[in-house]
């Protein structure tokens, strides 16, 4: 099970947003947010709050998993 995102998407419906300027507004390097749009670094919970903060959506408009939690899409 993977972390996936809309950050990519988000940026660039936000005035093309750099990476630089992300990572700026939440107080990390361009790095870590080039490692969290490639599913290489899964944020804390206060870091994905930031960026739900920086484009005004909820957490879950932001995150996703690419596979159903324990497999069973019937849970609730």
């Amino acid at each position: 099970m993977e972390l996936g995102n809309h950050i990519r998407k988000l940026r660039f419906e936000n005035d093309e947003m750099s990476q630089q300027t992300l990572a700026e507004k939440i107080g990390v390097t361009r790095m870590t947010i080039y490692s969290i749009e490639k599913g290489k670094y899964v944020p804390s919970t206060v870091l994905a709050l930031k960026i739900a903060q920086v484009f005004n959506k909820s957490v879950e408009d932001i995150f996703f998993l690419n596979k159903d939690f324990g497999g069973n899409s019937n849970e609730t």
